[in-house]
């Protein structure tokens, strides 16, 4: 675009001076300004633009604030060159639409930087003039737009020589690198060289040293494949004598088994004798026991009357079947030899903790019967009534036998049948309160024992 074309000018007769012989930042006579040329702002070369931008932004911060536009003061708080960087667009727009702020921008510069135009500013020089309206500002644009494309094409210049330096002194480097890896290349060839017939020597050594050790090593293997010939033999002399020892250790092995089978006919020859002879022996004792017995009823000794010790007067032994009223009486039918105890379980157990379910009833009684067994020795049988057990009956423990009746029989029944098959003389406690079970056992000669006083001696 020609900087012509910036420009419209305006009426002739116009006496402005030209921009270059007034002083630095002295613009057009104000009477004068009207007849200066139109200025096409959008078409003006940008670096004449930025310099415009450059010189309102330090105008701006020194006007009074009547003179600065409303949306330009909030530019004042920030350095010239940041408010020329952030507000070039809002002043270029204010310049070019204010008269009044180009007079005052102008006025401002006047004031506060009097001087001589700069010729060798000329990029200054035309935006005063275009800040002034001068006449002559289509000149002074042309001027400093050539003068830019002419620092543009000498600063490319410059580039561009001290690039061709650069590349020169690369040149040179690289042809001095060049010289020194063809050196390096030379010394390394001779290096090498030297290593190869190094290494043909080395070789030849080597090949005298294999050749030697190949001799020898054909030695040793005629050596070897002697002594594996040799080895073999004895292999075969062993394996031969293993052979021999194990159909020897198999025949000792068979006669060993056939002692072994005649000692355990002996054995259980010896246990089928002793056997035999405890029969015998229990046949005689028998057969002496029932001489003795028939001999005793024929001679009427040991008759029912009583023995001598029973006439003593006053003392009272205990009766059989006669009832057990207190803890001493008790403790003194267990402390007799071969005592049983025949315990009816759920007569006592719903006496002494009715509000415990059945199973753990059960449980609790054959425990503490265990306790008793133990501590006195007697042996103890409790009787269950067998047709209430859902869950898994309660085993017995060490000293207590347990018992459940059988599907259509009471516990009652069970003890009365206890009862029965105890021999005679023998002392039996039923440990119950059931009147019908108290009777029918003590006419048997058991001893009634209530269930309270069983439980007094269980928890005492």
């Amino acid at each position: 675009m020609s900087t012509d074309d910036a420009f419209a000018t305006g009426p002739a007769g116009s006496g402005a001076e030209p921009v270059g012989a007034a002083p630095a930042c002295a613009g057009p006579d104000p009477d004068t300004a009207g007849a200066a040329a139109e200025i096409r702002w959008d078409r003006l070369p940008e670096a004449v633009r930025g310099r415009v931008a450059e010189l309102a932004a330090a105008a701006v911060a020194g006007l009074p604030d009547a003179d600065v536009p409303h949306r330009l003061r909030r530019l004042a708080r920030f350095t010239p060159a940041k408010r020329a960087r952030l507000g070039a667009r809002a002043l270029l727009d204010e310049v070019e639409r204010s008269a009044a702020f180009r007079a005052a921008v102008l006025a401002w510069c006047h004031e506060h930087t009097p001087g001589p135009a700069d010729v060798e500013d000329p990029l200054g020089a035309a935006a005063l003039a275009v800040l002034g309206g001068a006449p002559d500002a289509p000149d002074l644009v042309a001027a400093a737009a050539r003068r830019g494309e002419a620092g543009e094409l000498r600063a490319e210049l410059e580039a561009a020589n001290s690039r061709v330096e650069k590349l020169t002194a690369e040149l040179e480097r690289l042809r001095d690198e060049l010289a020194t890896a063809r050196e390096d290349v030379r010394l390394s060839a001779q290096a090498r060289e030297a290593e190869f017939a190094q290494l043909r020597r080395r070789v030849g050594e080597q090949g005298a040293r294999l050749r030697s050790a190949t001799d020898a090593l054909d030695a040793a293997a005629a050596d070897l494949e002697a002594v594996r010939a040799e080895a073999r033999r004895d292999l075969a002399d062993a394996l031969a004598e293993r052979d021999r020892e194990r159909v020897r250790a198999d025949r000792e092995r068979a006669r060993a088994d056939a002692a072994a089978v005649q000692v355990a006919a002996a054995r259980q020859a010896a246990r089928e004798a002793r056997r035999a002879d405890e029969v015998r022996l229990e046949l005689l004792l028998e057969t002496l026991g029932g001489a003795v017995a028939g001999l005793r009823r024929e001679l009427s000794i040991g008759g029912g009357g009583p023995r001598p010790a029973d006439l003593v007067a006053g003392a009272s032994a205990v009766r059989p079947g006669a009832p057990v009223d207190d803890l001493a009486a008790l403790d003194a039918l267990l402390a007799l030899p071969a005592v049983h105890l025949i315990v009816d379980g759920y007569n006592v157990s719903k006496t002494g903790y009715p509000e415990l379910p059945l199973a753990d009833q059960r449980t609790r009684l054959v425990g503490q019967l265990a306790a008793l067994a133990a501590r006195t020795g007697v042996e103890v049988t409790v009787v269950f009534d067998g047709a209430g057990v859902v869950a898994a009956p309660t085993r017995g423990t060490r000293g207590v036998r347990v018992l459940f009746s059988d599907a259509g029989v009471i516990a009652d029944d069970v003890i009365r049948a206890l009862v029965a098959a105890e021999p005679e003389g023998r002392p039996i406690l039923v440990a119950t309160s059931d009147r019908a079970v108290v009777e029918s056992v003590r006419r048997r000669g058991a001893h009634a024992l209530p269930s309270a006083i069983l439980l007094g001696r269980l928890r005492g």
